[in-house]
């Protein structure tokens, strides 16, 4: 996206009281303690094993680390994870 479109977008969730996760397409986290991981907005998984999952988003990549991963939901957009979950990087 054009850093002016983002602007645009990110004026227009603003003013209209839109979630800018929607707006602008970054992904949302919901996490239950280190156990649980819900992403939203992601745009596939682009290496998994039970101790990395990396995914890739419109802008950079989400990597999150732990033992035991497994993925329990995948959808299009969304990607439901389990296990003891260490650590979360964003990078663009």
């Amino acid at each position: 996206m054009l850093p002016w479109n983002r602007r645009l977008s990110k004026l227009t969730a603003k003013l209209l009281d839109l979630p800018q996760d929607v707006v602008l397409d970054i992904p949302r986290f919901t996490m239950i303690g280190n156990r649980q991981l819900y992403i939203e907005n992601h745009r596939g998984v682009l290496h998994f094993s039970s101790e990395v999952l990396k995914l890739g988003l419109t802008q950079g990549q989400l990597e999150i680390r732990g033992k035991q991963l497994v993925i329990r939901a995948i959808l299009p957009e969304e990607v439901f994870i389990e296990g003891v979950i260490t650590d979360i990087r964003y990078s663009e």
